[in-house]
């Protein structure tokens, strides 16, 4: 018996087969399975606007393999264009949005199997969070990377609006980078966020090779939709779940991937929330247990030059696989869609292109791309990319430069007032206290873009985008509004870094800080309504991935 029984067989399921005829399908569809097509198609964002013909070639897949597609929709935040206002509030938290609406849809009308197409940041991970809570048999197939240009990507926009306030650049320059760095449909070309979830949802088993990497705008992309959709049917024929894919050997394998990749700090939250719908433990300390054992054999952008066309050039994820699989990093015997092991599904597959996928003596660094630090700033942690951070802010110690959320640290930026050698905090930012754990790509960009990324940290309970480079310590938990010590930390308080040895500190003495606890009185801020207020009253920490709290 399928689940889709229960919307279709029987005489007292006339009325529902009745209701499934006016949408026009006949007698025959509905003796089918019936596979939910979950589309993130929108017209606003870039890596979304194809997403209709990623899904017309799913349910051709689907039909051909003998089910029947029923495509339904969610809601996609552009992270970019929400970027820098109050729109970046609205990001994060359209991941749980996303779970809880497909989970909605897949219950109430009663599919079979489910084929996800996800592409920016938030959707990803938002569908996985379904697909481990539904537990049907499902495939992924994101929409593709855009393409880069000339070395050229959306962080070049962003820098170009740092020199441009520096001087450095006219008009004219900043406007040839607006109109270079997205020239084609996807997510954004570098190792970001989104590119970032789609390499680990392959990695981890949920999708296709080359589901991370092949570009959007690509004739394979719609093969590889094709596929998809043809695959998910052998899945249900098998019974094979999202959940006999999704294990705790899996996600490990995962977590050593996104450490050879460099991938985007968020793939800390994102990893930990996945993994809590699925069942399997998890910890901010295991990412530094697989950075500690796992060399970094890519350097993406914003880390390098490099973008995720060169890497799909290079073989792809199954080729990083295979390199880690000669370390003896990956668990070989966890299935994946394909319906067979990573195994056997990396039998034959070489690195193409050495310069991009580097082999464990040529690595970049002997150690991953992601660290977690620790110390009294951050007693349950903070997140880095250490991978993008130059070699001479590995370690720093400066005075800090204090500010209640972004907007006030950016025009101190722009206006001249950061100085050599400053480590800029913003609080108030964090998963409750911003709401929504806004990305720091304006500051960071505005920093890197003056020139200032070799001599300048910042340290936030925000996170930042994936494109962020340069000492960015993101995630520090617990977060300001949580009565974490970031809250208590003044401007001229000495700052220490540390990002080989895992910690961040701050140098006041312990009797000062006692002194400002007793005296502290947390800003005021703007009541909340609506969404907002409902998500800051259920967020937790950063640390435990800002799920929902139970």
């Amino acid at each position: 018996m399928s689940r889709s029984d229960a919307v279709k067989t029987g005489p007292e399921r006339a009325p529902h087969r009745s209701l499934l005829k006016a949408c026009g399908y006949t007698d025959a569809q509905l003796a089918k399975p019936f596979v939910g097509i979950v589309n993130s198609f929108s017209e606003i964002v870039p890596g979304h606007t194809h997403l209709n013909q990623i899904a017309r070639a799913v349910k051709d897949g689907v039909l051909m393999a003998g089910g029947t597609p029923f495509e339904f929709n969610t809601i996609a935040v552009c992270d970019g264009i929400a970027m820098g206002h109050e729109g970046m509030r609205y990001s994060l938290c359209t991941r749980e949005l996303i779970a809880d609406s497909v989970e909605c849809m897949a219950r109430a009308h009663a599919f079979d199997a489910l084929v996800f197409i996800p592409n920016c940041d938030k959707i990803v991970p938002g569908m996985l969070m379904a697909a481990a809570r539904l537990n049907l048999p499902c495939v992924f197939v994101s929409g593709g990377p855009m393409l880069s240009l000339n070395g050229k990507d959306l962080n070049s926009a962003f820098e170009a609006v740092g020199a441009y306030m520096a001087g450095k650049i006219g008009t004219e320059e900043l406007a040839c980078a607006e109109n270079e760095a997205c020239p084609t449909c996807g997510s954004c070309s570098g190792m970001f966020t989104a590119n970032s979830m789609n390499c680990l949802t392959e990695a981890v088993g949920l999708a296709l090779p080359g589901n991370g990497t092949v570009p959007a705008p690509y004739a394979a992309r719609i093969r590889l939709a094709k596929d998809a959709g043809v695959k998910v049917m052998e899945l249900y024929q098998k019974n094979l779940r999202a959940l006999d894919i999704l294990t705790d050997k899996s996600i490990e394998s995962a977590l050593m991937v996104d450490m050879a990749l460099g991938c985007s700090t968020n793939t800390a939250l994102h990893l930990a929330a996945i993994a809590h719908e699925a069942g399997v433990p998890f910890s901010l300390a295991k990412i530094n247990e697989a950075s500690q054992k796992t060399p970094n054999l890519c350097k993406l952008a914003p880390a390098g030059k490099h973008h995720v066309q060169d890497l799909n050039a290079a073989g792809g994820i199954p080729a990083v696989m295979g390199e880690l699989q000669k370390l003896g990093l990956i668990h070989g015997e966890c299935l994946t869609v394909t319906g067979d092991t990573v195994a056997k599904n990396l039998e034959g597959v070489t690195v193409t292109d050495k310069t991009v996928i580097r082999d464990k003596a040529t690595a970049y660094a002997p150690v991953g791309g992601l660290a977690v630090m620790f110390g009294n700033l951050c007693e349950n942690g903070a997140v880095v990319k250490q991978s993008a951070v130059e070699p001479e802010m590995q370690t720093h110690t400066g005075p800090a430069r204090v500010f209640n959320g972004e907007e006030a640290a950016v025009a101190a930026i722009y206006e001249g007032q950061i100085r050599e050698g400053d480590v800029v905090v913003i609080r108030y930012e964090g998963p409750a206290g911003g709401p929504g754990m806004r990305e720091m790509l304006s500051p960071t960009s505005a920093i890197a873009g003056m020139g200032l990324d070799k001599s300048v940290a910042l340290i936030t309970d925000g996170r930042f985008s994936g494109a962020t480079r340069g000492a960015a310590i993101g995630h520090v938990s617990p977060e300001a509004a949580a009565g974490g010590l970031i809250a208590l930390v003044e401007d001229g308080d000495v700052i220490d870094i540390d990002i080989p040895h895992k910690r961040l500190h701050l140098r006041v003495p312990t009797e000062e800080i006692d002194r400002r606890r007793a005296a502290f009185t947390p800003p005021q801020r703007p009541e909340l309504t609506g969404y907002l207020k409902r998500y800051a009253k259920q967020v937790s920490s950063a640390d435990q991935g800002a799920v929902f709290k139970e």
